[in-house]
């Protein structure tokens, strides 16, 4: 039996260590992209959506397809208890006697 290191194994080593680089800064840009999306469009939850990517990332991919579709949602604003101030003053203007 030959135990010798040839061109071919050397080859062989060479493409297995560039598919390793190339699976390495897939996963990276993946695990980086929903952070980067949010932060580009101003969500006001970036730093959330960046943290569930990269922990998204670490479990295999769980939480990541909830960071991106995260990252292009708006949130809304909830719906206030009374009138705002601007209502209020808009108010009073209109209709003096009433204050």
């Amino acid at each position: 039996m030959d135990s010798s290191f040839g061109p071919l194994d050397a080859f062989a080593f060479l493409v297995f260590a560039i598919l390793i680089a190339v699976a390495v800064i897939v996963i990276v840009k993946l695990g980086q992209l929903p952070g980067q999306l949010a932060r580009k469009w101003g969500h006001p939850q970036a730093s959330a959506i960046n943290a569930a990517s990269w922990i998204g990332i670490a479990t295999g991919g769980l939480l990541w397809p909830l960071a991106f579709i995260w990252a292009f949602t708006t949130p809304t604003a909830r719906p206030a208890l009374g009138p705002t101030k601007e209502q209020q003053l808009t108010s009073r203007e209109a209709n003096p006697a009433a204050s």
